[in-house]
């Protein structure tokens, strides 16, 4: 009886020996190559050599070695035709019934701090993908694997029929041209950078599955959770929960926000996000004393909500944060006094992000129907800014801090906003109306009594004075803005008739 032919060349070596030896036992022939080759080899398995197969040694550097007829034959031949096969008999080529081949580790490679471009190039597969690819295309005749958690699945059906299912080959094939085009797309997207190239011709994105969803932002709506390969550490995407319910669709984005707004201070500082826009944000010299303040900033709208924090959970800020219904609790760790307290709550989620690692530059992609946006994110600061104070009256130092503080949360809040703030917390948010005085009015509202002597932070510039005089008499004394509208000269002369200290920051804040 012909044995049945197999190619085994594979990188990614965990489960590989007990795989080949139930392919020998099920009438498999095993060709292989280099490191495989060796391994399969010491592990006592029978194989054959790449080079036995194709009559021409590895050359350059084993770049070349199964680009070959005598392969590509083999694996691209429709077995099921005469004519296939009379030229298969005419070549004395072997047809090969199953692959298992992933390839060189280039994410790991290129994952490395010191990673070299000459590493990185000779880490891009060629024999690797193109095996994979003609695979795949032939997965009518071929079973071809790419991932170690499917060889149980294959080595079942040969046992149960002899052979794979057409269901399960399909599925197989897919799976690799999936595998493959990430993996391209890693190399575009490295080939890209090392090129300069900002806005190339075309986009190619690869994300891993993290986890499937429940459902999206309604129940109706399917949902599922992925991680971009090398993507930056301090995210909530490479976040680790320790306790409670599985994140669901909103809880990922509420959490990112949260994140996003927090990464902005140096000093203890906490944040309370919901529906993506902050309703309480913190500073103090310790996290009681900054989540106190943030609870105090809105102790309504924090019910339900998600809290974010730079400084390590104690037991004092846990058994607060123990006293409010909350979704999350993000922070760079917990003690283990906070953890006994807050784990008391079934369904708490807490996550650990590392805040010790800078975020890698990212593009913010925003998917529309039948598109994509891509914008860098927004990361100036008003150290970046050109700061002008076109009033009659410069800010105090007081007033600065809190100038300081409101623009650093306006630009997380969803546009029209206004954030009205001390030096060391929110007091009035207004977000995403249609109107920049509607914005202040609810700012102002909820800020009330605190607003006087407050600053006001807004993202973009007052299109007429309105919003000044609604400042002014709520009693806020200073108001920082991008400026730029034709009509500045009106807001800075009722600023100035009522004595606010107003600055220019030169840039807008709008997020949608």
């Amino acid at each position: 009886m012909t044995k049945k032919r197999a190619l085994i060349s594979v990188s990614d070596k965990n489960g590989i020996v007990d795989f080949a030896k139930e392919l020998v036992t099920l009438g498999f022939e095993i060709v292989s190559t280099g490191g495989t080759k060796n391994a399969l080899a010491e592990a006592g398995v029978p194989v054959i050599g790449i080079s036995d197969v194709t009559g021409f040694p590895e050359i350059l550097e084993g770049r070349v070695k199964t680009l070959h007829p005598n392969i590509h034959g083999g694996l691209l031949a429709k077995v099921g035709e005469e004519s296939h096969r009379k030229q298969l008999d005419e070549h004395g080529i072997k047809p090969i019934e199953l692959v298992c081949v992933n390839l060189y580790p280039f994410q790991q490679t290129i994952a490395k701090p010191d990673v070299t471009v000459e590493d990185a190039i000779e880490n891009i597969d060629i024999g690797g993908p193109a095996m994979l690819r003609a695979s795949a295309k032939n997965h009518e005749y071929i079973t071809v694997l790419v991932d170690p958690v499917d060889y149980q699945t294959v080595l079942e059906e040969y046992r149960q029929n002899g052979r794979t299912e057409a269901v399960t080959r399909r599925k197989l094939a897919a799976k690799v041209y999936r595998h493959t085009a990430a993996y391209d797309a890693m190399i575009a997207e490295y080939m890209t950078n090392l090129a300069g190239e900002e806005n190339p011709e075309k986009m190619t994105v690869t994300y891993e599955l993290k986890q499937n969803l429940r459902y999206g932002e309604n129940p109706h709506q399917k949902a599922a959770f992925y991680r971009k390969p090398l993507g930056s550490v301090f995210s909530i995407a490479n976040g680790n929960q320790l306790h409670g319910k599985e994140l669901s669709y909103n809880n990922i984005n509420d959490a990112d926000a949260a994140l996003q707004i927090v990464k902005e201070f140096n000093e203890p500082a906490a944040v309370a996000v919901k529906h993506m826009n902050p309703c309480g944000v913190g500073t103090g010299k310790t996290t009681f004393d900054a989540f106190t303040k943030a609870f105090e900033a809105d102790p309504v709208s924090i019910f339900g909500g998600i809290i974010a924090l730079n400084r390590e959970v104690d037991a004092e800020t846990a058994k607060k944060l123990y006293e409010i219904f909350l979704e999350i609790v993000i922070a760079p760790s917990f003690s283990k006094e906070a953890l006994e307290i807050l784990t008391g709550k079934k369904n708490l989620r807490l996550l650990t992000v590392p805040f010790d690692q800078e975020g890698k530059k990212e593009m913010k992609l925003t998917s529309i129907e039948g598109g994509l946006l891509a914008q860098d994110f927004d990361t100036y600061g008003l150290d970046d800014a050109t700061i002008t104070v076109p009033t009659k009256r410069e800010p105090t130092a007081q007033e600065w801090e809190a100038l300081k503080l409101g623009w650093k949360i306006v630009k997380h809040v969803k546009s029209n906003a206004i954030v009205v703030s001390s030096k060391d917390s929110t007091v009035g948010i207004g977000a995403g109306q249609m109107n920049r005085v509607g914005a202040a009015n609810i700012a102002l509202e909820q800020a009330g009594k605190k607003a006087e002597g407050a600053a006001l932070a807004s993202d973009a510039f007052f299109p007429m004075d309105d919003t000044v005089e609604a400042a002014a008499k709520a009693g806020i004394t200073a108001i920082i803005q991008p400026g730029g509208s034709i009509r500045d000269e009106d807001s800075i002369k009722k600023a100035d008739e009522y004595g606010i200290a107003m600055v220019f920051t030169g840039v807008r804040h709008f997020k949608h």
